[in-house]
């Protein structure tokens, strides 16, 4: 995710349910998960609120031109 021209990348699969991420509603840094409303902070992958109890994994990024890398 692109917020404020840094970039960070954390999973997808919400670690309550397994709902994917990208269908929630990004808000400021955090992004909140369609099927039963826990939170995440975008930058760390830490939770914020919701019935989760295991953080997202965070994802190292490297920029090379107008590449973005993902180290995994």
């Amino acid at each position: 995710m692109n917020l404020d021209g840094s970039f960070y990348a954390i999973g997808n699969k919400c670690t309550h349910m397994g709902c994917a991420l990208s269908n929630g509603t990004l808000k400021g840094d955090t992004v909140q998960c369609a099927c039963h409303g826990s939170v995440f902070n975008v930058k760390t992958g830490g939770v914020i609120r919701g019935r989760v109890k295991k953080p997202e994994p965070k994802y190292e990024l490297q920029i090379s031109g107008d590449q973005i890398l993902i180290n995994l």
